[in-house]
């Protein structure tokens, strides 16, 4: 391969890019709500003449280059998280702006930037003639990731019968290739009460207390959670109180809270749950632990139940798909640096659950996701659409 033409290709849909990113910003795209995003996504690769573009049933765009055996597939969740307090922005969050060197707006790092980079990857492949006849390139456009990280590609693999060889993961690295993230799952604790007038609180048994005992237990138990040498120490925090009383004059006769835990290598939502269910206050106050389950029905009304379990997963350092992706950057712009994510993504299915092997690398940083303010940088949608366009040869190697 000619890296310097597959740079220069890249530098000049540079404006292309920033065009289509814009565009994407100005379209709210909450989970569940992603419609008008899609296709405005549709446009954009049907006009950049992608072999075949396709909507499923849940309404995620799975868009084709080439016509090999091997499937490499690049996935970018398009929907993002509200704006929050509109006071916090320094800007319109869908208006956005651009200068030399920056695009803001809400989903420009997390992660509108990964579909962009990924869907002019691929052009780039078909302009320099990239495409033989030994893979074809799946860009993925996915929804509800915000709301449950990975149903989109539980759904992809289970139900469209897609399975890439493996995935390259477009959510923002820092310029870093990632390796792995730890799991998540979610949590609710319950504990029973009984109501009584509050002028009498000894007659009843609050439900409030009892939890406050718990939570102070909870607390005490992020300490002592697992550690591991790349990934990093397994944590919780508690993130949602809710209660039950038939007013403001009684003793509270429910109360729960949800506890988003992170997972860490070796742990599961089995160990995890155990650890609550252990807790002397959780025991002597009878509360009820479980896992949360998704049921949201995407924008086009399809419903794909799941548990709230995201497994963490790690993929070598010299497997062939993170060497290939690393080989890509070096070969472009020179040594990378191999990381991993804080935050959760849609590997936690397509790895996590399916062992379908993800590297991660996109444009953006991971401290600008759900932050206000969102930016990311043009820079990155040049360098990202560069070394996608290099990956599925060196894969293959064909460099």
């Amino acid at each position: 391969m000619d890296f310097n033409r597959i740079k220069a290709a890249s530098e000049g849909y540079s404006k292309d890019m920033v065009r289509f990113l814009r565009d994407l910003i100005r379209i709210p795209g909450e989970s569940c709500t992603e419609g008008p995003v899609i296709e405005r996504i549709v446009k954009e690769m049907e006009a950049l003449q992608f072999d075949r573009v396709e909507v499923d049933k849940m309404g995620n765009v799975l868009a084709y280059m080439g016509s090999g055996k091997t499937l490499i597939a690049f996935d970018a969740h398009i929907d993002t998280v509200g704006t929050g307090e509109r006071g916090n922005w320094q800007f319109d969050p869908y208006e956005g702006y651009e200068n030399d060197t920056e695009i803001g707006g809400r989903g420009s790092s997390d992660q509108l930037g990964g579909i962009v980079s990924s869907v002019y990857g691929a052009r780039i492949m078909k302009d320099l003639g990239l495409l033989s006849g030994e893979y074809q390139v799946l860009v993925s456009g996915t929804v509800q990731e915000e709301d449950c990280d990975g149903l989109c590609w539980q759904y992809i693999i289970n139900e469209d019968k897609i399975r890439p060889e493996f995935v390259v993961i477009t959510e923002p690295t820092d310029g870093n290739i990632n390796r792995g993230q730890r799991g998540r799952m979610e949590i609710r604790v319950e504990v029973k009460g009984v109501s009584c007038h509050g002028s009498a609180p000894e007659r009843g048994d609050n439900a409030i207390y009892k939890m406050a005992e718990i939570i102070e237990e909870v607390k005490e138990l992020n300490g002592r959670l697992k550690h591991d040498d790349f990934l990093g120490k397994g944590s919780l925090a508690v993130s949602q109180i809710f209660y039950n009383s038939p007013s403001r004059c009684a003793v509270a006769d429910m109360c729960a809270i949800s506890i988003d835990r992170r997972l860490t290598a070796g742990e599961t939502y089995q160990s995890a749950l155990e650890e609550i269910g252990a807790l002397p206050s959780v025991r002597r106050c009878r509360a009820e632990v479980t896992m949360y389950r998704y049921d949201s029905p995407s924008y086009t009304g399809l419903r794909y139940p799941t548990d709230c379990y995201f497994p963490a997963w790690v993929i070598p350092e010299d497997h062939r798909a993170t060497q290939a992706a690393a080989t890509a950057y070096r070969k472009l712009w020179g040594e990378p640096k191999i990381a991993k994510w804080t935050f959760s993504t849609n590997g936690v299915s397509i790895m996590g659950r399916e062992g379908i092997p993800c590297i991660g690398f996109g444009p953006g940083k991971e401290a600008q996701a759900h932050a206000p303010n969102e930016i990311t940088w043009k820079r990155d949608l040049v360098k990202c659409a560069a070394v996608y366009a290099a990956i599925p040869s060196i894969y293959l190697g064909k460099e």
